[in-house]
């Protein structure tokens, strides 16, 4: 047994396999008990607007209204139309929920708490969130009914219209971030800044991405509302025209698993703002208390605080007609957003203050006026001494053999051969 956890299988293959395995299902469990507090806090917040006290019966305020929510739904039977395409009316909320499920595995919550920390985590989540438009489309076709097949149609043209814009925000983050890795993003944002160039360092909210790029967040959050179907833009399950949308066919379970995608969903987009515009974990202040503060606590504040304004505007403003849904999001994000992934290219290369390196780095150049009048110091990082001159020391001593066997394994070098 000693020689089999001993081997190369256990060490590099099936314990690594174990716990990313254990960490997806703690994940899991964390962020399902979240969606059901975030579910109760929108119908809440729905209710305070309109002066009402919503759910407050089931448990102490109500907070177990949404796990008997839960226990009705797994209890119904489902029903299944006799016209519809039973294995694909079936597919369709598990294929919804599971790829809103599966974003969440790049989403770093703090340094190093990410279940893969992949280098391109940001396209993984937009190839997530475009692929979420199967679920919908699915369900419309397989319904066998007008009113889904509409609802589908609309979701499609819908979230294509905005994830472009969203594209391009994105491009704007990635270009002053130089990566697309999202824990470097999120590092972009703590020592590189407004804070930096005005002597505040410790300022760490200046440095933040809102600032220098508030008209790219305004077209994220509105974007984000469009693509996850929210109000003023749930054109997708409009009452009085589609009924209950592409969901129209569905109850129980299968319901309640195009429910629970759409939440997850709107809880991404709001991880993703966080990241892209609000520093992640990163304290608004780097002095005392605030670093006192883990950093998963300021990222679940932050992705709070982004929820509440899709409750708010649930809640307040009134839904828009589908012509101004689609000249919204061509007409007016479209080359807005264009023309700032412009400007912002501009204004880093001629300022001297684009990012040259990737990942946790943030090296800026220094030989333009206006880098050079700000007094931007180019930072020296450990990567840099693999450039630096070598000079022979007769006095530093060569370990080799038997003597390389008791360093760590980080610090062995690869042989050559």
């Amino acid at each position: 047994m000693s020689e089999f956890f001993a081997s190369g299988f256990w060490t590099d293959f099936l314990w690594p396999l174990i716990v990313m395995i254990a960490q997806s299902l703690l994940l899991l469990i964390l962020l399902l008990i979240a969606i059901a507090y975030i579910l109760l806090a929108d119908r809440k917040i729905w209710a305070a607007v309109q002066i009402r006290r919503g759910p407050n019966v089931v448990g102490p305020w109500g907070l177990f209204q949404s796990f008997a929510d839960l226990l009705k739904f797994v209890l119904k039977e489902p029903i299944i139309p006799a016209g519809a395409n039973k294995g694909v009316f079936l597919l369709a909320p598990l294929v919804s929920c599971v790829l809103a499920l599966a974003a969440w595995a790049v989403i770093p919550m703090d340094l190093g708490w990410v279940i893969s920390d992949i280098n391109v985590g940001v396209l993984y989540i937009f190839a997530i969130s475009s692929l979420s438009i199967y679920g919908i489309i699915m369900a419309g076709w397989s319904s066998n009914s007008k009113y889904p097949f509409l609802a589908a149609l609309r979701s499609a043209a819908q979230m294509v219209s905005y994830e472009v814009s969203i594209g391009f925000v994105i491009i704007t983050v990635l270009l002053c971030a130089g990566s697309l890795n999202l824990s470097a993003v999120v590092e972009a944002q703590n020592t590189h800044g407004l804070g930096g160039l005005i002597g505040l360092p410790r300022l760490t909210f200046l440095n933040w991405f809102i600032l220098p790029l508030f008209p790219m967040f305004i077209v994220f959050y509105v974007s984000a509302l469009a693509e996850t179907n929210r109000p003023p833009f749930d054109l997708v399950e409009a009452e009085s025209e589609l009924v209950a949308g592409f969901m129209v066919e569905y109850g129980s379970t299968p319901y309640l698993l195009f429910m629970l995608g759409e939440y997850v969903a709107i809880t991404t987009m709001c991880a993703m703002a966080t990241i892209l515009f609000l520093g992640g974990w990163l304290p608004p202040i780097a002095t005392v208390p605030f670093t006192w503060v883990p950093g998963v606590i300021w990222f679940t504040l932050k992705v709070l605080f982004m929820f509440f304004l899709f409750a708010m505007a649930k809640a307040v403003v009134p839904r828009y007609r589908y012509d101004q849904l689609m000249r919204l999001g061509w007409k007016v994000f479209l080359p807005l957003s264009l023309a700032m992934v412009v400007v912002v290219a501009g204004v880093l290369q001629f300022a001297g203050i684009a990012p040259r390196w990737g990942r946790n780095a943030c090296l800026y150049k220094r030989y333009s006026p206006l880098a050079f009048a700000f007094g931007i110091r180019i930072g020296v990082f450990s990567r840099h001494a693999l450039f630096l001159p070598a000079e022979a020391d007769a006095e530093l001593s060569v370990r080799e053999g038997a003597a390389v066997a008791s360093l760590p394994r980080r610090a062995r070098a690869a042989p050559l051969s």
